[in-house]
């Protein structure tokens, strides 16, 4: 009997540990049964978190960005401002400089003729002296009617107005993060349109963001995508309004009868019980038969979609521009490299269909076909013969070399056409270079912006000749730019201060000048580069209200070139290709185009 027992007890105990191992082996397949589950959600969320992580890239790469562009902008202002200031300067210290010396010579020749009739008068009168007595006093006299600048032909009134205040609060504000902490996963959608609609009336859908742990978002901008799909498979139209507090409305007006499905999504999630949601739509002067729930679901189809793309919420909708204009491409982007530039300034062409581009603040020159391909580029930055450490003008000599005026080095260096050094000229002599060209007896011509002067060299190095000063006169420049070359051989300068383009002859001469500041056709808002075509017309640059304007010889308006599709911002230096097109430095978008000419 005790035998028995014991056998009925390890009987019991045995199947004790198998309903134990049985439970165990259910829990562990439940358990396992998750793991596709998990690893899904993980995938999702490391994706999540790299889409997270590239968008803080991208968003880091748009505030540098467009913050270097406001220091651009900044840095112009900034020149133009102390342009402006030496111009005035220049010619206020010339009036009172010319006054001044008056003055001194005045004061000279009267303290001389008295110091002599005093002297004369000290000696013994006598037939000897009467004659010089008479001369001193007819040069008394003239001293004594002789009109002296004794009141000031200028003041000395130099004051600057910056009106800073309003700039730094809006510094202070500018940019802002947009974010929040809405999830999918505990939003809600609720309202009739989630379930029924009336054919022709605006039916809504309100959407209640909320965060992780179930908490009401208070705040807008999160990204929102709504669609409802006719019986046929075609999206109905509608729109999210953003009423900024975390809550949304989505409204929509369905065409005809039918039953609609809906999908709400947050973040391209759906957003909890709208998955599947069927809207049925009965006709405005009937009832709904009641709700109607299908197991179709629009599954990730994003056609149609709308999104929150703003912080005003309002929806992303794509358009054509229809405008068409004379571009035929554009190379560039801000950088470094090859085919990038950062702040583009002097242009030219060469009859051997190459386009050349003063890359400045790259401390180079590249060099392309006359349909866009990068060919080459060369220059080391430096303050060396032969280095480059601001070039702003580029041109090439009939003999093939390449002409490049270095503003910060205060020289214009000469290159092969493979960008070897040769010489330099007009070191000692210039101050600020900032255009080249050649003239018809292969002169190098140099327009001195900081000196407010053009010179004439001989490819030697020899000057032949200068002319040019600070000031608004015909024969004086404020801040000029560049200059081209007619077949008359008479040399046409941009004077950027002065908003116009003078046309001068080989000795300096003034043959023509026009423009005025302002926005009409024939006005400027400080001109830079310039070219002439075969007949004679010029082509200028116009900055300020950056544009291309076209004046005959004779410095008539003609025309515009087309920009308006792809604007221009500040451009600078501007060529003619040797296949009759237009290339000109857009230095503000960091690129130069190729524009459709007709001579």
């Amino acid at each position: 009997i005790c035998q028995r027992g014991q056998i009925q007890s390890s009987s019991l105990e045995l199947g004790a540990l198998e309903q134990h191992r049985s439970r165990l082996q259910e829990k562990l397949g439940a358990v396992q049964s998750r793991l596709p589950q998990i690893s899904d959600a993980l995938s999702f969320v490391k994706e999540i978190l790299q889409q997270l992580t590239n968008q803080r890239a991208s968003i880091e790469e748009d505030i540098q960005s467009s913050f270097e562009d406001l220091h651009k902008q900044l840095d112009v202002r900034k020149s133009v401002l102390l342009m402006e200031l030496e111009v005035t300067y220049g010619l206020k210290q010339k009036v009172l400089q010319a006054q001044i010396d008056n003055l001194t010579r005045g004061d000279g020749d009267i303290t001389a003729a008295c110091t002599q009739t005093e002297e004369a008068l000290a000696e013994e009168a006598s037939v000897a002296t009467l004659e010089v007595e008479h001369e001193l006093e007819e040069r008394l006299k003239e001293l004594a009617i002789l009109r002296m600048p004794c009141q000031p032909e200028e003041n000395d009134q130099l004051d600057l107005v910056m009106e800073t205040d309003g700039l730094r609060k809006s510094i202070h504000n500018l940019g802002t993060i947009v974010t929040t902490s809405a999830v999918a996963s505990q939003s809600e959608a609720m309202g009739t349109g989630l379930e029924q609609c009336i054919v022709g009336h605006p039916a809504s859908v309100t959407i209640v963001t909320r965060d992780k742990s179930g908490g009401a978002c208070k705040s807008g901008n999160a990204i929102l995508s709504a669609e409802v799909f006719t019986p046929d498979g075609s999206i109905v139209d509608g729109e999210i309004v953003d009423h900024k507090n975390g809550t949304y409305e989505f409204v929509y007006t369905v065409p005809k009868e039918g039953d609609f499905s809906l999908a709400l999504r947050l973040y391209d999630q759906h957003i909890k019980g709208t998955t599947n949601s069927a809207a049925n739509a009965t006709p405005s002067t009937g009832s709904s038969d009641g709700t109607k729930r299908r197991g179709k679901s629009p599954g990730q189809k994003k056609k149609g979609s709308k999104r929150a793309s703003s912080a005003l919420g309002t929806p992303r909708r794509k358009t054509q521009n229809p405008i068409e204009d004379d571009l035929i491409f554009k190379i560039g982007t801000k950088g470094r490299n090859k085919g990038e530039f950062t702040n583009l300034q002097g242009v030219a062409a060469s009859s051997t269909g190459r386009i050349l581009i003063a890359d400045s603040n790259n401390q180079c020159v590249q060099i392309f076909s006359n349909e866009g391909e990068f060919k080459s580029r060369f220059g080391v930055r430096g303050r060396s013969p032969g280095q480059l450490q601001r070039p702003t003008g580029v041109a090439v000599h009939p003999c093939g070399d390449i002409i490049i005026a270095d503003y910060d080095n205060k020289w214009v260096s000469i290159f092969t056409c493979e960008g070897k050094f040769k010489a330099k000229l007009g070191s000692g002599r210039l101050m600020g270079p900032k255009g080249v060209s050649v003239d018809q007896n292969g002169h190098v011509i140099v327009v001195d912006n900081k000196a407010c002067t053009v010179f004439i060299f001989q490819l030697s190095g020899k000057l032949i000749t200068k002319f040019g000063s600070r000031g608004n006169g015909d024969k004086q420049f404020a801040g000029p730019h560049f200059a081209a070359v007619n077949k008359n051989n008479e040399i046409i300068v941009t004077d950027f201060h002065n908003h116009s383009v003078k046309v001068f002859t080989a000795e300096g001469e003034l043959v023509l000048k026009f423009g005025s500041n302002g926005e009409g056709n024939g006005q400027f808002n400080a001109p830079t580069g310039v070219a002439v075509d075969v007949n004679g017309n010029i082509i200028v640059a116009d900055w300020g209200n950056s544009r291309i304007q076209v004046f005959d010889g004779s410095g008539s308006f003609l025309s515009y070139i087309n920009t308006s599709a792809d604007p221009l911002y500040g451009p600078q230096g501007l060529a003619l290709t040797s296949d009759g097109h237009v290339v000109v430095a857009d230095s503000g978008n960091h690129c130069f185009k190729v524009y459709r000419y007709l001579q």
